[in-house]
């Protein structure tokens, strides 16, 4: 096959109706990155958390040597 042929090929391709297991294999590949993405966001999400936590927990502990100190 030539280039003409390839790309005549190509547009055939594009241009046609899917076969019902064309379509739900593209729409699982859909599905798995996005669940993906979500499983990136949570992770990201999940550190924040932990992060304020750990900030919380550090600050709450600076709160209670400042007061001791003042009633020394």
């Amino acid at each position: 096959m030539n280039w003409r042929d390839l790309t005549i090929k190509y547009v055939k391709d594009l241009l046609r109706a899917k076969t019902p297991l064309e379509m739900v294999q593209k729409e699982l590949i859909e599905a798995q990155l996005a669940k993906l993405q979500a499983e990136t966001s949570v992770e990201y999400s999940q550190s924040i958390v932990n992060y304020n936590e750990q900030r919380i927990s550090r600050l709450n502990k600076r709160i209670l040597e400042l007061q001791e100190t003042e009633h020394e």
